[in-house]
């Protein structure tokens, strides 16, 4: 017997179609979040090595500041951008390095702008970590809850027939599978994004120690 996906879903269960649908809409925001937050790190990662590289060959900070303005998606040049309107505020350019004597002040700054930043690139994915970790479960109480179903149904009917039974058991198992589909890249996606955090806190961590050495007197 052809058993038809659309078919199933319509025939089943009230709890199991909100089970389902619960599910679609974790896999849809899942998705959402997975697409934009890999575009996201991605450019922040490569905005980051590349002003580090211009920071490292430039000696001016005040073209590195206006060089900073024009890069979207970066964190460290959020991070210098801070630390340099805070030197500004008491120093003039030309005597930044001689008399810069508040290197702690600094410090203090640039780790703000370091969390400032660092929430930004984790916004949204705990969503992931939950949808991944969430939504196998939500799916096998959806399948037992249509097994269930099922059972009561062959005892009303007084019959084991494999035919009459296995759409039953297979509108059930639907949940179980839909939640797998969105859990599954969820937890990739999650992933991906930890790491590729790590990577960029790593890039900050070394651009302020660059800083702090290149302003301390």
């Amino acid at each position: 017997m052809k058993i038809n996906l659309i078919d199933l879903i319509s025939d089943a269960d009230i709890v199991v179609k909100f089970v389902i649908l619960v599910l679609i809409l974790f896999s849809v925001i899942s998705w959402d979040i997975i697409l934009k937050k890999y575009l996201y790190l991605k450019r922040a990662h490569k905005n980051s090595l590349k002003f580090q590289e211009f920071f490292a060959s430039q000696s001016n900070l005040a073209k590195a500041f206006d060089k900073a303005k024009k890069i979207n998606a970066n964190p460290v040049a959020q991070m210098f951008m801070a630390a340099y309107s805070e030197i500004r505020k008491e120093h003039h350019e030309q005597s930044l390095i001689k008399d810069l004597t508040k290197v702690d002040q600094i410090e203090r700054v640039l780790e703000v702008a370091k969390q400032r930043e660092l929430s930004k690139l984790e916004s949204r994915i705990s969503f992931l970590a939950t949808s991944g970790s969430a939504a196998p479960f939500i799916g096998l109480f959806g399948t037992v809850w249509g097994i269930m179903n099922s059972f009561l149904s062959i005892g009303e009917m007084g019959t084991t027939n494999l035919a009459v039974v296995a759409p039953g058991i297979a509108e059930a198992l639907i949940a179980t599978a839909i939640g797998l589909f969105a859990a599954i890249p969820a937890v990739m996606g999650y992933n991906y994004s930890v790491q590729r955090i790590k990577s960029i806190v790593r890039e900050m961590d070394n651009f302020s120690n660059d800083f702090l050495n290149a302003i301390k007197p």
